[in-house]
């Protein structure tokens, strides 16, 4: 059965550093492309980053640019994102997601799904 796994959510300051991972099982993944959303209770749920297993191509909303950096370790099957600079706008709910098609993931929608990792950004 599919899996995804999340962790190294967490709380810290303003201006700090965290490293999310995705840890993936269950099926060949290989052909699929990964995505980090993230969904503040009450709002729609946001696209943050995106890559593709084959390739690495990388794709980022325009509010984590520069910010933050998806990478992926095939032979461990797991995603990161790596978090710098954070701000309470990034405080939300990450959940790690998985698609055959790019563009769904760029929607916000997946065929697979994690449970989320909380990740508190304080002022």
């Amino acid at each position: 059965q599919a899996q995804l796994v999340e962790s190294g959510g967490g709380l810290v300051q303003t201006g700090g550093s965290l490293r999310l991972s995705c840890a993936a099982s269950g099926r060949a993944f290989s052909s699929y492309a990964m995505t980090w959303l993230r969904q503040v209770p009450g709002k729609e749920r946001e696209f943050v980053a995106a890559i593709r297993w084959s390739g690495g191509s990388t794709y980022y909303a325009d509010s984590v640019k520069g910010r933050f950096t998806i990478s992926s370790d095939i032979a461990k099957n797991t995603v990161y994102l790596q978090m710098n600079s954070l701000k309470p706008e990034d405080t939300a709910v990450y959940y790690c997601a998985a698609d055959r098609v790019l563009e769904r993931l760029l929607g916000g929608n997946a065929s697979f799904w994690g449970r989320g990792t909380q990740v508190t950004v304080s002022s």
